[in-house]
Parts: structure tokens; sequence; C-alpha cells
């Protein structure tokens, strides 16, 4: 007994950085991954391993970066920002093609870089506004535009239009909770709307228009750039209020979703978990998001309210993404389902962001 209750003490020291209800609905959603992996990996166990040992490198991240001193990530930030910019750059250069777009291949595994970047892009823009007056002036604002444009810019050039959005946006999102009227950005929606038709003709890649033309009418070409989508709603049709069961679906078992343990993995689980299913899991990632702004409204220090804020909104629209995107609601644009779909870099991304907010919520209790 002298022994639990050691283990036990000992476990609670480990873990007493850990804010226990935003740990408890991401072991939640990384245990639904494994189970959405083992149905859509045709019951074989290797997704689900290699997805495992991404989610204990993430963890493990995840709680190093969760015993760090707010002010010493602050102070950090510039820095771990400008390192992510090399590798960056380094995929133009060697990177291979994976997915359809540019990773550097490291031989046991593929690096996306660009995923770096939606941890470090907020810890530097908000490292540079919290040093400025608030609300953000002109100067703070066009100074902000070039810390998220370089590596938006970077990031297009491989082309990965998805992950190029996601970044702008993480960005975007310290400077509105920094305080930053949201007429700036409807301002800045519609200079976007404005030259939508030069980017059109002169912008867009080929794959690219075919992507828009498919979101707004996919039965257009239902074997051949529509089949995605369509087959993605037939799956989620399908599952109706309960599901058909683990491993019964078969959209995914009969190869007619492609990418489904990826981009589509979330149109498996609906199909095998049905509307219940998803309500719990939509739930889930409510509770992260929200559980994220509070710990930015708790926190004593300005850095990590806004890093903390920007990094639960971007977890939000994340899954409103991949949510839109597989059920055609939104264009395909490779838009992974945080912690649902297999992929290592993606994975640990975010409980490293995860990692970060955690920090922040030890801080204010200190």
């Amino acid at each position: 007994m002298s022994l639990f209750r050691w283990f036990l003490g000992l476990t609670r020291h480990l873990l007493r950085s850990l804010d226990p209800i935003l740990l408890g609905a991401l072991v939640c959603l990384m245990g639904v991954g494994l189970v959405t992996q083992y149905g859509a990996g045709d019951g074989t166990m290797r997704p689900v391993v290699a997805q495992g040992a991404r989610y204990v490198i993430g963890f493990a991240v995840m709680w190093l970066l969760s015993r760090a001193q707010p002010a010493q990530l602050r102070n950090a930030s510039p820095y771990v920002y400008l390192f992510s910019l090399l590798p960056l750059m380094l995929v133009l250069l060697i990177g291979q093609g994976r997915h359809g777009n540019l990773w550097i291949n490291l031989g046991v595994f593929y690096f996306q870089p660009s995923e770096l970047l939606k941890i470090t892009l907020p810890m530097a823009v908000a490292w540079y506004v919290n040093e400025q007056s608030l609300p953000p002036r002109l100067r703070t604002i066009l100074t902000s535009g070039v810390i998220i444009g370089i590596p938006v810019l970077l990031i297009l050039k491989q082309p990965d239009f998805g992950t190029a959005m996601l970044v702008g946006i993480s960005g975007a999102f310290v400077l509105y909770l920094a305080g930053l009227s949201w007429w700036w950005f409807v301002g800045a929606a519609g200079a976007v709307a404005s030259i939508a038709p030069l980017a059109w003709f002169f912008l867009l890649r080929p794959y690219q228009k075919d992507r828009v033309l498919t979101f707004l009418n996919p039965e257009n070409d239902p074997q051949g750039a529509g089949w995605n989508i369509i087959q993605s709603k037939i799956a989620i049709g399908s599952g109706g209020f309960f599901g058909k069961g683990l491993g019964q679906g078969t959209q995914s078992h009969l190869n007619y979703i492609p990418e489904h343990t990826t981009d589509f993995a979330f149109s498996v689980f609906s199909e095998e978990w049905g509307w219940i299913g998803v309500v719990v899991v939509f739930a889930l990632y409510a509770v992260v998001v929200l559980r994220c702004l509070w710990i930015a409204m708790q926190s004593k220090d300005g850095w990590g309210r806004l890093v903390a804020g920007a990094l639960g909104l971007a977890f939000g629209v994340y899954v409103i993404v991949n949510g839109g995107m597989i059920s055609n609601l939104l264009p395909v644009v490779g838009v992974p389902m945080p912690l649902l779909s297999y992929g290592g870099t993606s994975a640990v991304s975010l409980l490293t962001g995860m990692g970060l907010v955690m920090a922040v919520r030890s801080g204010a209790k200190r």
C-alpha cells in the first residue's frame, strides 16, 4: 500500500504542470485517433502502433514544455521562429514530393517543416506585439505582417495552400487578441476578394483551380476530380445516427475513400460511429478550444495570454476546415483533422502547442 501511495504521489508530482481538463480532452482525442486508425487500416495494428509512437513523442514534448517558465519561452520566441525558417527554406532545395507538397526525407520518417510555424509564428508575433503599445498601431501591424508573411510565402512555394492559410490565421489571431479592430480583418478579406480574379488566372495552379471547381460542383466529374468528396459525403451519410460499428465502414474498406487514414480519416470515423460519435468528438474539440481560451484569460503574462488564446482559436480552425472539407462545405485544401488523422509531424506539433498552453497555465498558478 505504501508503494502504491509513493507511486501515486510521484505521478501527481510529475503531472502537476499539466492542466487536468485539457489533458483529459487531449488523451480522449488521441484514443479516438487510435481507434479511427485501427478501423481505417483494415483492422491492422501497424498504423495504430506508428501513430501511438508519435503520440508518445508529442506527449513527452508537451510535458517538457509545460514545466518551462513563460518568461523563458517568451524570450526564446524570436530565436525559435528564425530557426524554424531554416528547414522551411531547405525543403525548397532538397524536399521530396509527398501528398502533393514538399517534405524532407529523414530516412526513418518524412518531416513537414511548415508544421513548426503553427507554433513558432504565434510565439514570435506575440513576442513582438507584447513589447509594443496596445491596441496595435500601424507600425506594429505592418511589422507583424512581415513576420507572418515570410513563412506564409515560403509555404506557398512548396506549394501548400492549406498550411499557409492556417499559419497565417494563427498569426492573425494574435493581433486580434491584442486588440486589433475587426475592421482590419474585414478590409483584408475585401482586399483578398478584390484580387481573386487575378489570382485565378495568374497565381492558382491547375490542381488548385480543380479543387475550387470541384467544391462548387463535385458531381460535374464524379469519376475524376469529384470522386473524393462524393465518396466522403456518402460515408458520412451512411453512418446514420449510431454508425456501422468499428471496422464495418464499407466506404473505407472497399477503398472508395482516398487518403482514408489522413485527410479523410474523419469520414471513416463518421461512417463507423455515426452522428453520436461525431457529436462526442466535436464536444472534446470544444473542450480543448474553450480551455485554452480560459487559460489565456487567467494568464498574468501578456505574451502567454496571446499565445494560449491564438493556439486555442487556431486549433478550432483546424477542426472547422477539415470538417468543412470532408463534407463539401469548404474546398479540399489538405488539412488533417487534429489528432485523428494519421501523421507524425502534425500530431507532435499540435501537442507541442498544447505544451505551451500548459506552461502558460502553470505560470498563472505560480
